[in-house]
C-alpha cells in the first residue's frame, strides 16, 4: 500500500495533449472527441457546456468532464436534424433552453423551434415558439442566438424553394426576430417574425460591439452559378437578394454582402465576435467556420469596413461547423467531418479549445495569473491547465514520513531515491548551489545514510546537509533507479 502512495506523490498531473500554433500565439487543445457532426454549443453561467449534435442529442459537459448525453429526438436526416441551441439570457433564474430541430411530420420536412426547461441536466418541453414550417434535406438554416436586445434570432434557409426567400410572408429564407416567450416584438419591420429576407441558407449570426448584426450564409451551387459564399451586415427588413442577385450583382432595393469568396466554395457557417482579453492580438475580429472551406475565416474590421481578412489552420481540423466565444475568453470549434461530406481524423468528430501559447514558466509567474492551491509545497495552476510547484528550501512533512519508512526497511532503496531523483531533477526540492558533497563514493547506499535520515526526520540534521549527500550520490551514480 505504502509503495502506491509513494509513486502517487512523485508523478506530477501533465497538462492536457495540445497542439501550438507559434505563427498566430495560440494553442489548440481537444475538449471531447469521438462525436457525431455537433452543431452548435452554448455556455450555461455555472460553466456548463451544452451542444447538439445533428441526429438529435443534446450533450452537457460539466466540471471538465466528458459530455453526458441528456436527451435525444426523431430527427430527420441530410443537412437537417437537431441545429441550433441557445440558452436565456437569464437562464440563471428561468432555465430556458432553446433547440431548433427539423423533423419528419409523415410524408412532410419541418423545421421547429422549442423552448424547453432545463433542470438538473433534464429538458422539459415547455413551449413551441416557432410553429412548424416547410423544411428539407437541404437549406434548413439553424443558428438561433439573443441579441444585444434581448430578442430572439433565428435563421432559416430556403428550403430548396429559392422563390420563397423573397416572399416576406413565408419565413422560409429568412432571418427572424422574436421575443422569448414566442411573440413579435412592436419593432420588427413587417409586423412579422421576419427580419431580413432574401437569403439561401444562413448559418452564422453574431453582432459587433456597436450592437450591428452580421450573419454568414452560403451561395449557389446550380443554376444560379456557384460559390460566392456571403458576408452580409444585417439591417432590419433589409433584402439580401437571393435568388434574384449574387456576388457583386446589383438589384434595385437589394443589398449586396460586405464580403464574398468569389469562385472559390467556403461553406461559411458558425461565426462569432471575439471580445476576449485572452487572445488580444484577436480582439475586435470576426471569426467564420466554414465547412467546404475547412478553415478559420478571420476578417479585421476598420470603421465598420472591412481592412483584411485570412484564413487560419486551413485543412488542420478539416471541416468547421460553428465557432464561439466562452465566457472565460477561450475560442471553441466543433468539427463536421462525419456529415457525410468530410475525410474523418481520427477521433473524430471534436470540440476543440483555442487558447493562448503558454508564456508562464515557473510558479512565481503563475501566481499573477492562476490558481493558488495551498499546499506544502504551494501548487499552482494557470486557466489552460499548466501546474507549477513553488520551490521550497525547507522539505515537506510527507516527504519526510516517506524517508522515515525508507530508514526503517518498509520500502526499497530504488523507490526512495527514485523519488528524491525526480523531485531534484525537476527542481521541486531546490539543493542550493553551494552545497558541495564532500563524502568519499559508496558503492551502494550506505548504512550511514539511513542513520542520517533517522536524525533528519527528528529534526537532528538540516535538510540542506542531508540532500547534498543524495545529490552528490545520484550525481555518481552510486544510488540507482
Amino acid at each position: 500500500m505504502k509503495s502506491i502512495l509513494i509513486i502517487s506523490l512523485f508523478i506530477i498531473v501533465p497538462a492536457s495533449y495540445a497542439q501550438e500554433y507559434p505563427e498566430y500565439g495560440v494553442r489548440v487543445e481537444t475538449v471531447a472527441d469521438n462525436l457525431s457532426v455537433p452543431w452548435s454549443i452554448d455556455f450555461a453561467p455555472d460553466g456548463r457546456a451544452f451542444f447538439t449534435e445533428r441526429g438529435g442529442t443534446v450533450w452537457v459537459i460539466q466540471n471538465q468532464s466528458k459530455p453526458q448525453p441528456i436527451t435525444s429526438f426523431d430527427v430527420s436526416d441530410g443537412e437537417g436534424g437537431l441545429l441550433g441551441i441557445t440558452l436565456d439570457p437569464q437562464f440563471e433564474q428561468n432555465h430556458f433552453v432553446y433547440l431548433y430541430f427539423t423533423y419528419n411530420d409523415f410524408f412532410e420536412t419541418k423545421n421547429k423551434v422549442v423552448r424547453y426547461l432545463e433542470s438538473e441536466n433534464t429538458l422539459i418541453e415547455d413551449m413551441v415558439l416557432l410553429e412548424p414550417f416547410i423544411g428539407a434535406s437541404y437549406h434548413d438554416g439553424g443558428r438561433i442566438r439573443f441579441g444585444p436586445d434581448g430578442k430572439l434570432y433565428i435563421t432559416t434557409g430556403d428550403a430548396g424553394f429559392p422563390a420563397m426567400s423573397q416572399n416576406k410572408d413565408s419565413v422560409v429564407g429568412k432571418i427572424l426576430r422574436i421575443n422569448s416567450d414566442g411573440t413579435i416584438p412592436e419593432d420588427n419591420p413587417f409586423r412579422t417574425q421576419v427580419y431580413s429576407f432574401g437569403h439561401r441558407n444562413p448559418q452564422g449570426i453574431d453582432w459587433d460591439k456597436n450592437g450591428m448584426m452580421f450573419s454568414t450564409e452560403h451561395g449557389p451551387s446550380g443554376w444560379r452559378g456557384i460559390a460566392h459564399d456571403e458576408i452580409n451586415k444585417i439591417i432590419s427588413g433589409g433584402n439580401y437578394g437571393w435568388p434574384e442577385i449574387i456576388g457583386d450583382e446589383i438589384g434595385k432595393d437589394m443589398i449586396k454582402p460586405i464580403l464574398h469568396s468569389g469562385q472559390e466554395t467556403w461553406a461559411p457557417s458558425g461565426s462569432t465576435f471575439y471580445y476576449g482579453e485572452k487572445i488580444p492580438q484577436w480582439t475586435g475580429k470576426f471569426f467564420v467556420a466554414t465547412l467546404r472551406g475547412e478553415h478559420l475565416h478571420m476578417i479585421s474590421f476598420d470603421e465598420g469596413k472591412i481592412s483584411s481578412h485570412e484564413k487560419l489552420f486551413e485543412g488542420e481540423f478539416g471541416r468547421l461547423r460553428d465557432v464561439v466565444e466562452s465566457p472565460e475568453g477561450d475560442i471553441y470549434l466543433l468539427t463536421s467531418n462525419k456529415d457525410g461530406r468530410g475525410n474523418p481524423f481520427p477521433n473524430d468528430d471534436k470540440i476543440l479549445k483555442i487558447t493562448p501559447m503558454n508564456t508562464i514558466n515557473n510558479f512565481e509567474e503563475c501566481i499573477d495569473v492562476g490558481t493558488v492551491i495551498e499546499s506544502h509545497p504551494r501548487q499552482c495552476t494557470t486557466q489552460d491547465g499548466l501546474r507549477f510547484i513553488e520551490g521550497i528550501s525547507q522539505v515537506p512533512s510527507w516527504i519526510k514520513q516517506i524517508a522515515k519508512w525508507w530508514s526503517s526497511e518498509e520500502i526499497s532503496d530504488g523507490e526512495f531515491s527514485s523519488g528524491f531523483e525526480y523531485l531534484i531533477n525537476n527542481n521541486i526540492i531546490r539543493v542550493p548551489p553551494y552545497v558541495v558533497a564532500e563524502k568519499e563514493p559508496e558503492s551502494e547506499i550506505p548504512l550511514w545514510l539511513r542513520k542520517n535520515v533517522d536524525k533528519w526526520v527528528q529534526g537532528l540534521t538540516s535538510d540542506e546537509e542531508f540532500l547534498k549527500n543524495i545529490k552528490w550520490m545520484i550525481e555518481n551514480d552510486f544510488i540507482k533507479t
